[in-house]
């Protein structure tokens, strides 16, 4: 039977509630995993498992408004919003953390990482995200999250329009894994487990791509940059314009994966992370 995980009560910089799933030896080396806009902490679980087998602490959190972590209560759910819970969550480990993150969550940790005199982190995994981003890919995704407000009648209808939105992606047999990003609400309907107003934030920073940009030149830790090879939000004239501001940065594409790389081809996936924690290991000895 797989390891069940512990929970983890953490508070973002706002004194937010944060929820997070934790596995392995807590006196493990802690990577800490931060998912997506709209994901949940259930989305690195297969990884998470995995790394603590290794002797890792996995700690999959879920980010504000995700979840099983507080809604904030003035709806603030702005990039540097995510990035401050980050750096909070990071300040109460007793060591020094992996970061782990995809989309929303890869942008938490790149604004909460750079520019630091000192990185706060051991070491930096971005999943699909980069400085900067795919606009008509960015749009695809939007216009899947804010789709059927009023939630769906069941499991298999939302089952339905996620494999329309990743038809390259083949149907799980059984919808256990979904129902853990939606809620059922009093009405019957389940929705998708975040807080709506998280997509009515329209006050991005106007300025946010050269904010990304400077965040990435920035960066000293070591750094992995992993793409999905189907990805339609992070093309490589994106990866490369990365690899250009952080030259020291290592590349994967994963084959046969899109924007969701870790759900898509998770054995790849884990092994690419693997990998690049050996060669910290490594440098480290």
């Amino acid at each position: 039977m797989a390891e069940q995980p512990s929970d983890l009560r953490l508070h973002g910089h706002h004194g937010n509630p944060l929820h997070a799933d934790c596995f392995g030896p807590p006196d493990g080396a802690p990577i800490v995993f931060v998912h997506g806009g709209g994901q949940t902490r259930h989305s690195w679980h297969a990884t998470a498992r995995t790394l603590a087998d290794l002797g890792w602490f996995s700690i999959a959190l879920d980010q504000r408004g995700h979840g099983d972590s507080a809604w904030d209560t003035e709806g603030r759910y702005h990039y540097t919003d995510f990035a401050g819970d980050l750096e909070a969550v990071v300040q109460s480990l007793d060591q020094k953390p992996v970061l782990v993150g995809a989309s929303l969550g890869g942008i938490a940790c790149l604004l909460a990482e750079g520019g630091r005199p000192q990185p706060f982190a051991r070491a930096l995994v971005l999943v699909d995200i980069a400085a900067r981003m795919d606009p008509a890919g960015a749009q695809r995704i939007m216009d899947f999250m804010l789709a059927n407000p009023e939630g769906f009648p069941d499991l298999d209808a939302a089952a339905d329009a996620v494999a329309a939105y990743n038809p390259h992606r083949p149907r799980p047999a059984s919808n256990e894994g979904l129902a853990k990003n939606l809620r059922l609400g009093d009405d019957g309907r389940w929705r998708w487990h975040w807080d709506p107003r998280f997509m009515s934030i329209k006050g991005r920073p106007q300025d946010s791509e050269t904010v990304l940009d400077d965040a990435a030149r920035a960066l000293t830790l070591p750094t992995l940059l992993i793409r999905g090879q189907k990805s339609d939000l992070l093309t490589m004239e994106q990866v490369e314009h990365f690899l250009d501001l952080a030259p020291h940065a290592q590349f994967t594409d994963v084959g046969g994966a899109g924007h969701m790389v870790a759900g898509d081809r998770n054995d790849v996936f884990s092994e690419a992370v693997l990998q690049f924690l050996d060669s910290l290991a490594t440098e480290d000895s």
